[in-house]
């Protein structure tokens, strides 16, 4: 597991749990300090501790490794292991957005690296202390079902995509809108939909974030990811790039906004409102 935050600690931690041998690959000044053993508190799986290696780099023959970092951190992360070290293993990124498969397909061959997304409200509270919020974990992977039946055996609900570009697409039509919204107002997603303004701001970005994917060629359900970012997603819920910016980390803005961005600029699809909430958000992070 390549990244000891919120998703890679949960995955982790539900694999372990299941017999599976796992190491978390830390970063080197982290090291010496962090645990060898996992502290998971799940709303679906409940308290559980489960063991874990660690280690700095990737220095036995693994199945797969997950990456689970952040995407300001990808660069730095894959330091850490080279296509040598991968061996015959591939590479399973959960990542936001849709940039960081072609960049690990670079590094790795095309062939090795298995794009996945996870649906999921996880944060890491201290080294190996791991808080899952969201009554729902949720990957689906463009292959490897040998993968998805290990996460099953795990208690991880896991599907496999048809269509790679579908997948990603899917995933970033409903992540984009609800994270830039939340953290360029402060507010969770009931907060956002609460609010006249925010709401009008969240649902033309959602519309123009499904503009573009279709326009990529994915099969998106405008109408259903509408509804279910303006009515059945959790009002509670929290995005990770709301908690970055509460936390003075830097934000994945260039990871969520920027394929909507750049895609729709190529596509000639002008997206007022994600550029309108991408500005909002560097306000607030330099703010």
């Amino acid at each position: 597991m390549l990244g000891a935050g919120g998703v890679g600690g949960l995955l982790a931690g539900a694999l372990s749990r299941a017999g599976r041998e796992v190491t978390l690959i830390v970063r080197p000044d982290a090291l010496a300090h962090h645990p060898h053993a996992l502290h998971v508190d799940s709303a679906t799986f409940g308290q559980f501790t489960a063991p874990v290696r660690v280690a700095a780099s990737l220095d036995d023959p693994v199945d797969a490794v997950w990456v689970t970092v952040k995407a300001t951190q990808l660069e730095a992360a894959v330091q850490s292991m080279t296509r040598d070290q991968l061996g015959s293993g591939v590479v399973v990124p959960l990542l936001n957005g849709i940039d960081h498969v072609n960049l690990l397909r670079q590094r790795y061959g095309h062939d090795r690296v298995v794009p996945g997304t996870i649906r999921v409200e996880s944060e890491r509270r201290g080294p190996g202390r791991i808080a899952h919020l969201s009554p729902f974990v949720m990957v689906e992977l463009a292959s490897g079902l040998a993968l998805c039946a290990e996460l099953r055996e795990a208690g991880v609900a896991c599907a496999l995509a048809d269509d790679e570009a579908t997948m990603l697409w899917q995933k970033l039509v409903l992540l984009a809108p609800m994270a830039l919204a939340t953290a360029a107002s402060g507010h969770d997603v009931g907060g956002v939909r609460g609010d006249p303004t925010w709401r009008r701001r969240l649902e033309a970005a959602a519309d123009e974030a499904c503009a573009v994917a279709a326009a990529e060629g994915a099969t998106v359900d405008a109408g259903a990811m509408k509804e279910l970012l303006l009515e059945r997603m959790p009002g509670n819920m929290r995005t990770s790039m709301q908690k970055d910016i509460e936390s003075r980390r830097p934000p994945e803005l260039d990871a969520i906004a920027g394929p909507i961005l750049r895609v729709g600029a190529a596509h000639g699809i002008d997206t007022p409102a994600t550029r309108e909430l991408a500005a909002l958000v560097e306000v607030r992070t330099r703010a």
